[in-house]
């Protein structure tokens, strides 16, 4: 391993994770989504808040009021009259025509969502039918930064005039009728604009100009825009003020009250009662909880020819704007990606009619915290629960749920309430927090079950651990024939050495013998069947002549290793530790048995038998290594010698058993070293 795979090893966060309590991990790893989603939403906010606009307007869209909105009618400059009249902007004379026919027709008010800058012909004829109407009010166009071209152009501006207006500091026309008593701000400032010529300040005027977000659509309009430190009212709210018919346009802007309230409030002085909710920008925000089709319109053509329904317009509201698709007023909205603006301006109008402008609450981040603190809870629990399917199945389902919680809840508010809260921040923690606790708990488990079976192969081999550890329990033989060599190695005189000896250090002789063993069986080849009391039973597979010499090598390796290793001197009256092992081949019947709440893994049949028989007799016969005569006729490549056929313990059936042949003086140096006899010079 690398450096740096190390350097990664040791910082993994889910290792650091996981070595820490369950609880304390589940706090960290909540508390690292909830900064995961502060940095989303910091480098992406763009993205995510047009996401979270236009999933957030579905509510308005799925619960869309029909009801006909009779108060205000769209006077339409569309297709139709554009070819009968002529191409836009029409002449002052055919601006008069309109008028007059809107005064014929009973309107009440005028509400022109057109600019007229500059000074023509028939300017009197059209002067004249305004100041014969019950009410006019004109737009204007003070120029917000970031607002591009394309709104400005279709309200009477040309869009040579347009372009100049947008790329220098030019003022065209007269900005008219501020509102006083409300202080300017630097998000609604303004430097250029396109107005109204002086010929036409007599009239009152509102300005169109609206806040475009990102992805072009329009979402919020500035309730006044400053220009030369006098703020100038909204179309909407001018219309509301001239309908008043107060002399003086007062105005106040005030904190909102309450954390459900809004951030702030516009009081008109006119109007006693009506509180307009503005957000920290002093922003309106546009209602779209009406359907398009619930707002009336009447081509332009028709009511200058008095083809519309008798009395359609009587004590009504005209609002007068291009709806031609070529006149460049077009925007994006909830319901249709090709809006006439104008549609946007009577939408405004009738929310305020109605005093029900949707707005954010001053409190909408405690709301948020609070919706997210509630399924931390809820997510922490699902993680910690004892059972482990609720956990595998309620995380991801938390994942998907929670977030369309936070979605429904944003447009329960909107459609009952006029609330926008927002659900982008909640959806985004939700997600991550269950995503990350479900990888948490996964590589807990991981983690626990790698553990245990790690424990599991210390007492059985790997296989069969494997075996066990994917498979259900059960009360039947789950046992398979297999040919295997098995080596049976015992520790002679153990038991009176742990008699004479304190049972730590028996249990440290012991551990030291297994564990040397075990690297022995493992470096040629095999596996510990058991260990079993001060012995242990050694398995290969197969009956080959490879495994008989595996084997045979491991149990000469132990005797010249771990026997020299062995203490030397025994403890008064008692022989010296010695090593005796016993290997043969054959058939054996492998698995485990008992009952499904206790079961044992076994190795049966002759060949155990056998074997271990085998090693009992190394004892008797003074051999450290004793072979039975089927492995013995797998080993032609070693001196073997004959011990004789001997009728072992329990069986029935004589057998031959043979051991590794030796010259006589290493026989005497072995029996030497077994006795521990020391020759003394001497003596009588």
């Amino acid at each position: 391993m690398t450096k740096f795979q190390q350097f990664i090893s040791r910082v993994n966060p889910l290792r650091l994770v996981l070595g820490l309590t369950p609880s304390a991990a589940r706090g960290i790893t909540l508390a690292a989504a909830a900064v995961l989603t502060l940095l989303i939403v910091f480098l992406f906010s763009s993205n995510l808040v047009t996401l979270e606009e236009r999933l957030g307007a579905q509510g308005w869209v799925m619960s869309a009021e029909q009801t006909p909105e009779e108060r205000v009618t769209i006077v339409a400059i569309d297709e139709r009259s554009l070819a009968e009249v002529g191409p836009w902007p029409w002449s002052r004379d055919n601006m008069a025509r309109l008028v007059g026919a809107l005064n014929q027709a009973g309107a009440r008010l005028q509400i022109h969502d057109i600019t007229y800058p500059e000074p023509r012909a028939a300017d009197a004829a059209l002067i004249a039918a305004l100041n014969n109407a019950p009410g006019v009010v004109l737009g204007q166009v003070p120029v917000l930064s970031g607002n591009g071209t394309g709104y400005v152009a279709g309200h009477g501006v040309s869009a040579a005039d347009t372009g100049e207006a947008l790329s220098h500091d030019v003022r065209t026309g007269q900005m008219t009728h501020p509102v006083a008593g409300v202080s300017c701000s630097a998000d609604n400032t303004s430097g250029s604009y396109v107005a109204n010529h002086a010929g036409l300040s007599g009239f009152a005027a509102g300005h169109i100009t609206p806040r475009v977000d990102a992805d072009g659509a329009v979402r919020r309009v500035p309730a006044v825009v400053c220009v030369d430190g006098q703020a100038y009212p909204t179309l909407a709210i001018a219309s509301l003020l001239m309908a008043t018919q107060a002399d003086n346009w007062q105005a106040s802007i005030q904190p909102g009250e309450g954390w459900l309230g809004p951030e702030q409030e516009m009081h008109l002085a006119s109007y006693p009662g009506l509180a307009i909710p503005l957000d920290s920008k002093g922003d309106l925000r546009i209602s779209y909880q009406a359907a398009p089709e619930s707002f009336r319109a009447v081509s332009a053509i028709d009511v200058i020819n008095g083809d519309i329904p008798e009395g359609m317009l009587s004590n009504g509201w005209a609002l007068i704007g291009a709806t031609a698709f070529g006149m460049g007023d077009i925007v994006p909205t909830p319901y249709n990606g090709s809006v006439p603006g104008v549609e946007l301006q009577a939408r405004l109008i009738s929310s305020l009619l109605d005093a029900s402008m949707p707005y954010t609450p001053a409190g909408a981040t405690i709301l948020l915290i609070a919706f997210s603190l509630v399924a931390a809870v809820l997510l922490f629990g699902l993680a910690a629960s004892r059972r482990e399917s609720l956990t595998a199945y309620g995380l991801p389902a938390a994942a998907i749920l929670l977030p369309v919680a936070a979605l429904l809840m944003h447009w329960q508010l909107l459609s009952y309430s006029n609330i926008w809260l927002g659900w982008m921040s909640p959806a985004i923690f939700t997600l991550l927090a269950a995503t990350l606790l479900l990888l948490l708990e996964q590589g807990r488990i991981r983690a626990e079950r790698t553990r245990v079976f790690g424990n599991l192969t210390s007492y059985l081999p790997s296989n069969v651990a494997r075996d066990i550890a994917y498979s259900l329990p059960t009360s039947a033989i789950n046992a398979q024939r297999c040919d295997v060599t098995l080596l049976s190695a015992d520790l002679r005189n153990f038991s009176a050495f742990g008699e004479a000896r304190p049972p730590e250090e028996s249990a440290a002789l012991l551990h030291y013998f297994f564990t040397r063993a075990a690297e022995v069986v493992a470096r040629h080849g095999g596996h510990i069947h058991e260990f079993k009391g001060d012995g242990l039973l050694a398995v290969w597979e197969g009956q080959s002549s490879a495994a008989a010499n595996a084997a045979f090598l491991a149990a000469q390796e132990m005797q010249e290793n771990i026997h020299k290793e062995m203490p030397q001197q025994p403890p008064a009256g008692l022989e010296p530790l010695a090593l005796g092992i016993g290997i043969e081949q054959g058939p054996a019947l492998r698995g485990s048995i008992g009952p499904a709440h206790r079961r044992t893994h076994t190795l049966l049949g002759d060949s155990v038998t056998i074997t271990l028989r085998i090693q009992e007799m190394t004892a008797e016969l003074a051999q450290p290594i004793l072979l039975g005569e089927c492995i013995a006729r797998q080993l032609s490549d070693h001196k073997l010698e004959s011990q004789g056929s001997y009728l072992l313990n329990g069986l029935r059936i004589p057998h031959v058993l043979f051991a590794p042949a030796t010259d006589g003086a290493a026989i005497r140096r072995a029996r030497q070293d077994q006795l521990n006899l020391k020759v003394v010079s001497g003596g009588r």
